[in-house]
């Protein structure tokens, strides 16, 4: 976790530590759309039932929530779906007062947007609740929406990790049970079988951690947003679960506060949209979800315009997201085949090296064997997700010659013409020195001086 985000949650740590009835007049938990603290961005957008969709994604025929300025930046109050869906009842003050939070301390929205009339099946739409669409003035297909991650502020000190039936890593192994029964809905939601694990966070040494209620186990938080991305031009309507070439359900926990992601512009604005927020998640998400949690985050918005150097590797054909961090290039693959996924980033690691620092291709390829980890992203989004981490550091010394060329002129090659000429330079300019020399021992002689 970065020191923006520790500065934050140490300021925190009296939460847990007291009934949550007396954090509530200390700690601004939970941060709803009412609540000014840390909304630190030009713009604020909740995610209220005028601006979320739940299970699919914006296409080109969507409307903007919000319009913005490019390089502008906004405050988005993002609703986790868990606790919200059918198979918990779809009734969050019940689902987390059996898990002993009281109703102020579950999120407005998340109360609201379960209890609307919004048309969501539970088998054939995805779980998220996407914030969105903000169109940013400017933005045209071509272009390239670079969105760097500002701030990302838990909401309320609790998550869910869930595992169902038919999906995850161990589809038919896991939940270890019969599975779903005849009359599974939100009126019964025992009857899907479905295991959602109550996990609340704990501040511990300094740290914040999630803890495995029962088993005396606790990891890290780190938080991030799963979903960021911009919409796709087609009519069609585009599924919030798999990732795509214009970000999505992307689940990258690399992409934490003070990191980048470049997006491509397919549709005018933009129309940039983010959801499934997260505290905490492993490399290949396994069970199916992460510590899901809602977040409070900050972006800015900026267009980079088709063929602007500040996009990374080719600016006039950048066709798939890119992540950036201070440390490392993230570049991104993405494939129902995790093979083919890992060949897609392994490409793209390639053809982003020859571009933006000039390195031979085969190079490059045997550079990224030596010293490049490749992580799985997730494998349970029916898209697979393998991206690579390039240290920049590796690459200190190549970008410094490479400035110093451009800013020089160049470096002047070692042939036999230009020794010869340094040479004659050389003796010439020594000559001058030795009779200047003279000249000044002559006058001292003379003049005492």
């Amino acid at each position: 976790m970065n020191k923006k985000t520790l500065s934050f949650l140490g300021a925190l740590t009296v939460l847990l530590s007291y009934p949550l009835s007396a954090q509530a007049e200390s700690i601004p938990f939970p941060l709803n759309k009412d609540n000014p603290y840390k909304k630190d961005g030009d713009h604020f957008l909740s995610s209220s039932l005028d601006t979320i969709t739940w299970g699919h994604l914006p296409n080109k025929q969507a409307s903007a929530v919000m319009e913005i300025e490019s390089g502008e930046t906004v405050t988005i109050d993002t609703v986790s779906h868990e606790g919200l869906l059918e198979d918990q009842g779809r009734d969050p003050l019940h689902f987390f007062g059996e898990n002993g939070i009281n109703e102020e301390h579950v999120l407005d929205e998340a109360v609201a947007i379960a209890e609307s009339d919004i048309d969501h099946d539970f088998d054939d739409h995805g779980p998220h609740i996407v914030t969105g669409p903000i169109a940013v003035k400017g933005a045209e297909p071509g272009d390239v929406l670079k969105v760097d991650i500002l701030s990302l502020t838990p909401r309320v000190p609790y998550g869910v990790i869930s595992n169902r039936h038919y999906k995850g890593t161990l589809p038919g192994e896991f939940p270890e049970n019969d599975g779903p029964q005849e009359g599974a809905s939100a009126e019964n939601p025992e009857l899907y079988n479905n295991v959602s694990l109550f996990t609340p966070i704990e501040y511990i040494d300094g740290q914040w951690f999630g803890k495995i209620l029962g088993e005396d186990v606790q990891f890290p938080i780190d938080p991030f947003m799963g979903m960021m991305g911009v919409a796709t031009d087609t009519d069609e309507m585009v599924h919030s679960v798999p990732p795509t070439h214009t970000g999505g359900n992307i689940d990258i926990n690399d992409l934490t506060e003070g990191s980048t992601l470049y997006l491509p512009v397919e549709v005018a604005g933009a129309l940039f949209y983010t959801g499934d927020p997260h505290f905490a998640q492993g490399d290949g998400e396994v069970a199916l979800t992460a510590l899901e949690a809602s977040l409070r985050t900050t972006f800015r918005l900026t267009v980079l315009k088709n063929g602007d150097e500040a996009i990374p590797g080719d600016g006039s054909a950048f066709t798939h997201p890119f992540g950036e961090t201070d440390e490392f290039w993230i570049p991104i693959g993405l494939d129902p085949d995790l093979n083919e996924a890992m060949k897609d980033a392994t490409r793209r690691s390639i053809d982003f090296l020859e571009t933006e620092l000039g390195m031979d291709r085969a190079k490059a390829y045997a550079y990224l064997s030596a010293a490049t980890d490749y992580e799985v992203s997730q494998v349970v989004d029916q898209t697979k997700g393998i991206h690579g981490m390039i240290r920049k550091s590796d690459f200190k010394n190549k970008m410094t010659s490479s400035e110093a060329r451009a800013t020089e002129g160049g470096e002047l090659p070692e042939t036999a013409t230009n020794t010869g000429s340094w040479t004659i330079l050389g003796a010439s300019m020594l000559a001058a020195s030795l009779l200047l020399y003279m000249i000044t021992s002559i006058k001292r002689k003379r003049f005492g001086t």
